[in-house]
């Protein structure tokens, strides 16, 4: 059986990852070299509209190293695909000029709709597709939130303009939160949550599968990790509960006290109580979409395949 050495690049709001990796023929995919870099491109979007000068020249170094890595390993196709943050940004033409000169492609600065669909196609490829569907698959990025439902492939889907970044910078100023920006924070996401509920039948979920930086992190603190790892946190079950737990734990300590977890990223400690309440208040909202529908929704699923995976076995089709 052939196989297609590919090398794909998830450039999001808070990091920018890289996967290379071979696809065969029947789309398995053996991963050769897989890594993350905080790079906080969303710096400051939401507010001012264009990417700050300091956030483009830390992405357009990693993209640098990537193009060293994915050349060293002999990749033969590449897809930079890039997400909410440059969506949102007028200044995006110097992003796409910078990554042009540094990896030889163009970046695909792609809809919130194929977000989703990429997101589906990994998570479902991995873990996820030992449980039931319809599976309902939550992409929380930095900048926004991808909800897609669907068995085989995806039936319904939209992209919220909610995340890590986003509701930090917007609501979450103070170390801990207080309690008026936490309330401010979740009626930005019960908006958003009411307007996506209008697109995708929520109700329909059979496998809640969540996806991404901020989910795998709650789900690292709930099985209580002392080091982060990748092999323990993919295909994690956990209860309903126990995910709202450790998202309102998560909410509530400090900057400090985050990074004081073995676990903890620390790109990622000043952002994560935004992520953990956004989590929660999907959780939620399927738990009682699925109730209102005579179903139950008990547990919630973690995956570590996602958009990065869809992107490479793109790369194959």
């Amino acid at each position: 059986m052939s196989s297609t050495r590919v090398a794909a690049i998830d450039c999001g709001t808070n990091s920018i990852r890289l996967l290379v990796a071979d696809v065969a023929d029947d789309g398995t995919l053996s991963e050769l070299d897989r890594r993350m870099e905080i790079v906080r491109l969303g710096q400051g979007v939401d507010r001012t509209g264009e990417l700050a000068p300091e956030a483009l020249a830390r992405t357009l170094a990693a993209t640098r190293e990537y193009a060293t890595v994915a050349g060293e390993l002999g990749a033969t196709r590449v897809r930079f695909v890039a997400t909410s943050a440059t969506r949102d940004a007028r200044n995006r033409d110097e992003f796409v000029t910078g990554v042009r000169a540094a990896l030889g492609v163009d970046p695909e600065v792609v809809t919130g709709q194929e977000e989703a669909l990429l997101s589906f196609r990994g998570a479902t490829s991995g873990s996820a597709s030992a449980h039931p569907g319809p599976y309902l698959v939550v992409d929380l990025g930095g900048g926004s939130t991808e909800l897609v439902l669907g068995t085989t492939t995806p039936e319904a889907a939209i992209s919220m303009d909610v995340g890590s970044v986003r509701l930090t910078e917007r609501h979450l100023r103070s170390d801990p939160p207080t309690a008026h920006e936490v309330e401010q924070a979740r009626a930005d996401v019960t908006a958003a949550l009411d307007a996506a509920s209008a697109v995708v039948p929520l109700g329909r979920t059979a496998t809640l599968v969540g996806l991404a930086g901020s989910v795998t992190t709650v789900t690292a603190h709930a099985l209580g990790l002392p080091a982060y790892r990748r092999e323990a946190v993919n295909g994690t079950v956990l209860s309903v509960g126990e995910v709202l737990t450790a998202c309102d734990d998560l909410l509530v300590r400090t900057r400090e006290q985050r990074l004081a977890l073995g676990f903890m990223h620390p790109g990622r400690a000043d952002v994560i109580g935004a992520g953990a309440l956004v989590w929660a208040q999907v959780v939620q909202r399927v738990r009682d979409a699925v109730a209102a529908t005579g179903g139950e929704l008990t547990q919630v699923v973690t995956s570590e395949s996602d958009i990065l995976d869809g992107i490479a076995l793109s790369l194959a089709d």
